[in-house]
């Protein structure tokens, strides 16, 4: 199998709809069509509750981990560097996925599966970041955008490799830029808030400005 054969493959993989697919087999519903309109992880916690989520979060996860740490294995060419192309791929199918129409989430939880493979001590302290803002923001966007910054930090410290540093200063500007409508909600107050009463909750959907 050659290498350019595993990109497609983890694009492919990368691209699968977890959260679609949970909201149709669980409640035989279309998730884009509740809540933020977003087919990722958090707006399916908002929309089917945690038991659900959970393991979409996982499988999310684990769309960009499997890819960037066992292609490389199979791939023939030695070469660690094809995991970022792998991982890198991962991440464009979630986000960008063939089977909604090129309309998926964030690729927060994929990223964080593929330096996972690539870097898990900076994912570690990324991790910590994450909880302690969700705990005490609710907000799963702010944790998502401190995480992204946390990541980035940590590889300029503790990451010797250019092309992985590289990969994580790309993810982390385009995980910013996709919660811009967030951070404007955050600004003015107006951003969801798990386990809190939120004005008009469940929001209706809102397609140009999916969370």
């Amino acid at each position: 199998m050659t290498a350019w054969l595993l990109v497609v493959v983890s694009y492919l993989l990368g691209a699968i709809p977890t959260g679609y697919l949970a909201g149709r087999l669980t409640r035989g519903i279309d998730i884009r069509e509740h809540g933020s309109g977003n087919p990722g992880a958090t707006n399916t916690f908002r929309v089917l509750g945690p038991r659900i989520a959970a393991p979409v979060m996982l499988l999310d996860l684990l769309k960009g981990f499997i890819p960037t740490a066992l292609f490389v294995q199979w791939d023939g060419r030695d070469l660690w560097s094809w995991a970022l192309v792998y991982g890198a791929a991962a991440i464009i199918g979630h986000v960008f996925p063939i089977y909604l129409r090129f309309k998926g989430g964030k690729g927060v939880a994929t990223a964080t599966g593929v330096f996972l493979a690539l870097a898990p001590v900076a994912v570690g302290i990324t991790l910590v970041v994450w909880l302690i803002t969700l705990r005490l923001s609710r907000m799963v966007s702010l944790a998502s955008i401190m995480g992204a910054l946390t990541l980035l930090v940590a590889l300029a410290f503790l990451e010797q490799r250019p092309a992985v540093l590289g990969l994580g200063i790309a993810v982390a500007c385009f995980v910013i830029f996709a919660h811009r409508s967030n951070i404007g909600r955050i600004m003015r107050g107006e951003e969801y808030r798990f386990g809190v009463k939120n004005v008009g909750d469940p929001q209706p959907v809102r397609r140009e400005d999916p969370r």
